[in-house]
């Protein structure tokens, strides 16, 4: 088995508007091992979220390779596509995506309704991937009876509940507080230590791209850096921390 869940060869991927030509992405070769946590940062318009859009086969390059899992994507048509997304990615957004009249538990089953699993275990497999993200007591609220937090943590079980190899999240704490940030952190942490997920997070925030193993940076379609990330930071540790002060801060009755 290629060590590489994600390898890509010489990417271009050039936009075609009219008589203008924008090239997103000049040239890029990168591999991802399974198992890893990464982080890709760059300004606005630097190809990091029409690399994202390729990675997770919402798209296909202009020319150039992209294998996933060992299968050439760009080989694929439109529905072979849709259900190597649906069995191999999971997709975190920053504004949720979340179906208002909908419970938690009804959200997060929803991606099963395009594949293939036995249905009468939908609502189990559900209430597994809320457990997973601390959230099953939660099960029957709809979105408009939860925290930002805790929608977002919906969002992430959803991802989970085809067994995806890879988790794509893009920005997917910029509508957060600081510590709840670091509490979805956490959970990405989590999931990739404990479940061996491979996480790719598209954020514009340094913090944020330091609890990930390794960091690449974009910069007009190039990889501008890659490199590993030196003692990553630890989410639960923080929270810890975080807790403690909190409680050192509480009046003595």
């Amino acid at each position: 088995m290629d060590s590489a869940l994600i390898r890509i060869e010489n990417l271009h991927k050039t936009y075609h508007m009219g008589d203008n030509h924008v090239h997103a992405l000049r040239g890029i070769s990168l591999q991802i091992a399974r198992g890893a946590f990464v982080s890709i940062m760059g300004a606005s318009g630097s190809g990091k979220s029409t690399l994202m859009n390729i990675i997770g086969c919402l798209d296909k390059p202009s020319s150039g390779k992209y294998y996933l899992d060992g299968v050439d994507i760009g080989s694929l048509d439109r529905d072979q596509l849709a259900d190597i997304r649906n069995r191999k990615v999971g997709f975190v957004f920053q504004q949720f995506n979340l179906l208002a009249r909908t419970s938690a538990l009804e959200n997060v089953e929803l991606p099963l309704l395009y594949s293939d699993n036995d249905k009468s275990k939908f609502k189990e497999r559900a209430m597994q991937a809320l457990t997973a993200v601390g959230l099953a007591e939660r099960y029957d609220h709809h979105p408009s009876q939860l925290s930002g937090g805790q929608q977002q943590r919906v969002a992430i079980a959803r991802s989970l509940i085809n067994d995806p190899q890879l988790i794509l999240a893009d920005e997917p704490t910029g509508a957060l507080d600081s510590k709840t940030s670091v509490e979805i952190m956490g959970i990405f942490q989590k999931l990739n230590r404990e479940k061996g997920i491979s996480i790719v997070v598209v954020t514009h925030e340094p913090d944020i791209a330091h609890y990930s193993d390794r960091l690449i940076q974009f910069k007009d379609g190039h990889i501008m850096l890659d490199e590993a990330v030196p003692n990553p930071r630890n989410a639960e540790r923080e929270l810890t921390e975080w807790q403690d002060l909190e409680e050192e801060k509480e009046p003595v009755a």
